[in-house]
């Protein structure tokens, strides 16, 4: 049996031995992040540490003031004695695995990861150890994807059918990570693309990171005129049915998101198309890189954590939960 070097309490996930918290969610002293979603990188703590590349995402998030630290990928840091290190997750920009180490023992936290590439952040790095924390927001086996460039061009016809029509397409995503992959992998030739103000500014934090998107228009009325029945707008989803959305004139709805696998949730949605498309891992890849880690136990977090965990167990696995506040619901909305 592996020795625990991370536990719950009040305040999250805890190291003793080096005296900090992985994406804790409430304000402690150190605050190790893995990446900056809003239920993974909470405000208040004093100090945190996160990638080089999620620094600047994570200050947009948190704000100026914020006292963050980056470490280089692989680069290590003693804590106490618990050395830790930031790998590439592969979520969104900048997402970190954490690799603890202390004694021997070796656990990663994965926080959110994806092990398919796109051109918005690093690819997903394997990382061996003996305990490996894994999510499971999609931990059951409905959830299959199709290849990236699929579904793009799922997107990019359903576009030019809009705009063939005369109607604006509108497409909800998450503004942070999921907004910037659309951006990246949608046909810009087809027409002019306008985003909401809660994408823009991280779209100015990718391109300050060197990731490569088309021009945008703010989704202000000037911006709104210019696409209006011809261009793409991509909005998070507490934008639909807004008054903001109305200036954009005829247009039709898509959601982009794991969620759309399940056609219940698309009806809910009432959007005319649902794309899924996950920052996620799917079932086939949580299970690979399980397996590939070559660790001796599974700490399941945040998900379909029970039925992965039975699942796993049932198959020659020690698995388990981890109790934690993290949602895997980022893709639908903040």
């Amino acid at each position: 049996m592996t020795a625990r070097l991370l536990e719950t309490n009040e305040n999250g996930l805890y190291c003793a031995a080096g005296g900090f918290y992985i994406d804790p969610w409430l304000p402690v002293e150190r605050a190790v992040i893995t990446h900056a979603h809003a239920d993974h990188a909470r405000p208040g703590s004093s100090e945190y540490l996160c990638s080089s590349r999620g620094a600047p995402v994570l200050r947009e998030r948190l704000g100026p003031d914020s006292s963050i630290t980056g470490l280089a990928w692989s680069e290590e840091l003693d804590l106490q004695g618990v050395r830790i290190s930031f790998h590439p997750a592969g979520h969104i920009l900048g997402s970190s695995q954490i690799r603890v180490e202390h004694k021997g023992e070796v656990w990663v936290v994965s926080g959110d990861y994806k092990t398919e590439p796109d051109r918005t952040c690093d690819s997903f790095e394997l990382v061996r150890c003996n305990t490996f924390v894994t999510e499971s927001t999609f931990g059951l086996p409905i959830y299959k994807w199709l290849p990236e460039r699929d579904v793009f061009a799922e997107i990019n016809a359903w576009w030019a059918s809009n705009l063939a029509k005369g109607r604006t397409s509108v497409l909800f995503a998450y503004a942070l990570g999921k907004a910037q992959r659309l951006l990246a992998g949608v046909e810009s030739s087809l027409g002019p693309i306008a985003v909401h103000g809660a994408v823009q500014r991280f779209v100015d934090v990718y391109r300050a990171a060197g990731v490569l998107l088309p021009d945008v228009m703010r989704g202000d009325d000037a911006g709104a005129a210019k696409v209006k029945g011809c261009g793409l707008v991509i909005a998070p989803p507490s934008a639909a049915n807004s008054p903001w959305l109305r200036k954009f004139g005829e247009s039709s709805s898509a959601f982009a998101s794991g969620w759309m696998r399940v056609r219940g949730i698309r009806r809910r949605r009432a959007a005319d198309r649902g794309f899924v498309l996950s920052d996620h891992a799917d079932w086939p890849s949580l299970l690979h890189t399980i397996e590939a880690t070559g660790a001796e136990r599974i700490e399941v977090t945040h998900g379909y954590v029970t039925q992965l965990a039975r699942y796993l167990n049932e198959h020659g696995k020690s698995a388990g939960a981890l109790a934690t506040q993290y949602t895997g619901d980022e893709e639908m909305g903040e």
